[in-house]
């Protein structure tokens, strides 16, 4: 474990988030939320009018936190600090998120396709009245791909789920030529970022 860690909530359904603060040795509970308390329900993640990605992500994030911290509250369970993230694809000012269908999913690959776009991910700590919160950002360069190509990565399921409809730890990977920043942050949780929020609750 990090030196000092103490338990947090992690507040996501992603076994991708569990697996990477596993790797850095962070000791978590996964807090569930109840099925009906989908994520329209609990979080506005619907983007504002003229809302910057940067602000959008920061806004997003803060409002996973704060739920997280409000069911820890509402259900009696032990106080520990509770972590969320949120990640989106942007190109340009557009934001990616999870696409609604195979449709959706090969539009977005084909915006995508031969072009440089950020990925940003939020993480934030919530505890008691303490919220902090740090973003990551990468530039990710994507190679030219063919409808063939977006058609049968977008059939493989892989895309359905993921922000930007691509997963870079699967077999999205063979259209990356490049990136330029954090790995982990493109899957979903910026394992430099997350682990000095971590440390920082230790500290006296």
């Amino acid at each position: 474990m990090l030196p000092g860690s103490p338990r947090i909530y992690l507040a996501s359904r992603s076994p991708r988030r569990r697996e990477l603060l596993k790797q850095i040795g962070v000791n978590f509970e996964v807090l569930l939320f109840r099925e009906h308390f989908g994520r329209g329900a609990d979080v506005d993640e619907a983007p504002h009018p003229g809302e910057r990605p940067e602000d959008y992500v920061r806004r997003v994030t803060r409002e996973k936190a704060d739920t997280g911290w409000l069911r820890v509250q509402q259900r009696g369970l032990p106080r520990h600090p509770v972590l969320a993230a949120d990640t989106e694809v942007c190109l340009g000012s557009r934001i990616f998120g999870k696409p609604a269908n195979r449709a959706d999913a090969a539009a977005m690959l084909r915006a995508l396709s031969g072009r440089e776009h950020r990925v940003l991910t939020g993480v934030a700590i919530r505890y008691e009245d303490l919220f902090d919160f740090a973003m990551s950002e990468t530039l990710v360069r994507f190679a030219a791909l063919s409808e063939a190509e977006i058609a049968q990565y977008v059939e493989s399921g892989e895309a359905l789920d993921k922000a930007g409809a691509y997963a870079i730890q699967g077999r999205a990977a063979a259209f990356i030529p490049e990136i330029l920043g954090s790995y982990s942050g493109v899957m979903g949780l910026p394992l430099y970022e997350t682990a000095r929020l971590v440390a920082k609750l230790a500290r006296p």
